[in-house]
C-alpha cells in the first residue's frame, strides 16, 4: 500500500538511477550502494546508517512491481502547487480525496502537505485521467509525462555494389506499401545500419515519430571486392608480361580502365596501386588495388611446348622453393 510521504520522497534520485532502468540494473545499483553504506562498515556514522536506511526503502518500493506502478502514478504529480487538508470533519479536503486512494479514512492525518504538478489541463485532468476519465494527455495522466514517441522499426534492403561505393538515392517500400526515399551514403559497408529518423511508427499522441532502422546488404561485384576503403582485384598477366614487362589495361568501378606498368620480373600476387580510385566516403578516399596474377597456359601447341622447352635448359638455375623449403625448417 502506497505511503502519502512518496510525493516528497525521489527513490530514483536515492538511488542514483534514471526512471526506466531495469530490474536487473536496479538491483545491481541497490547491491553497490547497500555494500557502501552497511552499517557493519560503518559502526557509529549515523549518517551512513541513515542513508543506509533510504536506500532500504527505496528499493523496497522500487523492486516491487506493484509498488514501483503505484509511486510513478504519484510521483508524476510531480512538486507543483501544494495543499493541506481541510476541515475537521474529513469532508471536501485535499487529504480526504487522497486518504481515500491509499486506503486511508476520512480522519487521516492531519495537516499532512501533499503536492502534485499542474497538467495542461488544470487539477481536472490529473484526477480524471487517474480515474477513468479520458481527457487530454496519456497513460490517464493528462500528458504529465509528455507526448510518447513512436517506435523504433526494423528493416532490411539489399543494395548492388556500386551503389553502396558510390552512394544513391533509392526508393523503398514500407510494410504497409507506404513509399519512402533513402539516401544511401557513400561508402556504406555491408551489414552497416542506417538510421531513417522519423520515418518509423507515429507517435499514439501526436509525439515524434519514431525511426527506421535499415540494415543495408551488400552483393558481392564478380570482379570487386572491398578491403576498407580500398577497392581489391585480380588482374591476369602472361607469363612473358610477368618476365619481360609490359603497360596493361585495369578496370576500374564505374568508369574506363587505366593503364598500369607491370615491371620486368614482376611475381604472381604483386600489388600495383592506383591512387583514388577506390572507396571515396567521408571518412576519406582509398585507392585501386590491383594484383598480379601470373596466368598459365592450359593447352600448347607442340611449336610453343618445344620454344618453352628450350628456354628451360638456359633458364636460370633457380629454385623458387628455396627460401619456403629453408623457412619450413626454422
Amino acid at each position: 500500500m502506497a505511503s502519502q510521504d512518496w510525493f516528497d520522497k525521489d527513490f530514483y534520485k536515492v538511488l542514483g538511477v534514471s526512471k526506466d532502468i531495469s530490474e536487473a540494473e536496479l538491483k545491481k545499483a541497490y547491491r553497490k550502494l547497500a555494500r557502501k553504506y552497511h552499517p557493519d562498515s560503518n559502526q557509529g556514522d549515523a549518517k551512513a546508517e541513515a542513508t543506509f536506511k533510504e536506500i532500504s526503502e527505496a528499493y523496497s518500493v522500487l523492486s516491487d512491481a506493484e509498488q514501483r506502478k503505484e509511486y510513478d502514478q504519484i510521483r508524476a504529480m510531480g512538486s507543483g502547487a501544494r495543499f493541506t487538508s481541510g476541515g475537521q470533519g474529513g469532508n471536501g479536503g485535499f487529504e480526504d480525496v487522497f486518504g481515500g486512494m491509499f486506503g486511508g479514512g476520512g480522519g487521516g492525518a492531519r495537516g499532512q502537505s501533499y503536492s502534485y504538478q499542474q497538467a495542461p489541463g488544470g487539477f481536472d485532468d490529473i484526477l480524471g485521467g487517474m480515474f477513468g476519465g479520458s481527457r487530454g494527455g496519456r497513460a490517464g495522466f493528462g500528458g504529465a509525462y509528455g507526448p510518447t514517441r513512436g517506435r523504433d522499426v526494423t528493416a532490411r534492403t539489399t543494395i548492388d555494389f556500386i551503389t553502396a561505393v558510390k552512394g544513391d538515392t533509392i526508393k523503398l517500400q514500407t510494410a504497409d506499401g507506404k513509399p519512402i526515399t533513402v539516401k544511401i551514403p557513400a561508402g556504406v559497408a555491408d551489414q552497416q545500419k542506417i538510421k531513417l529518423r522519423g520515418k518509423g511508427e507515429p507517435s499514439p499522441d501526436g509525439g515524434e515519430a519514431g525511426d527506421i532502422v535499415l540494415t543495408v546488404s551488400v552483393r558481392k561485384h564478380p570482379v570487386f571486392e572491398r578491403d576498407g576503403l580500398n577497392l581489391r582485384v585480380n588482374v591476369p598477366v602472361t607469363f612473358v608480361e610477368a618476365t619481360l614487362g609490359a603497360t596493361i589495361e585495369v578496370p576500374t568501378l564505374g568508369g574506363a580502365p587505366v593503364k598500369l606498368k607491370v615491371a620486368a620480373g614482376t611475381p604472381s600476387g604483386r600489388v600495383l596501386r592506383v591512387k583514388g580510385r577506390g572507396v571515396e566516403s567521408s571518412k576519406g578516399k582509398g585507392d585501386l588495388l590491383a594484383v598480379v596474377q601470373v596466368a598459365v597456359p592450359s593447352h600448347l601447341t607442340a611449336e610453343q611446348r618445344e620454344a618453352l622447352e628450350a628456354f628451360h635448359a638456359v633458364e636460370p638455375p633457380e629454385n623458387p622453393r628455396t627460401e619456403l623449403l629453408a623457412k619450413a625448417r626454422e
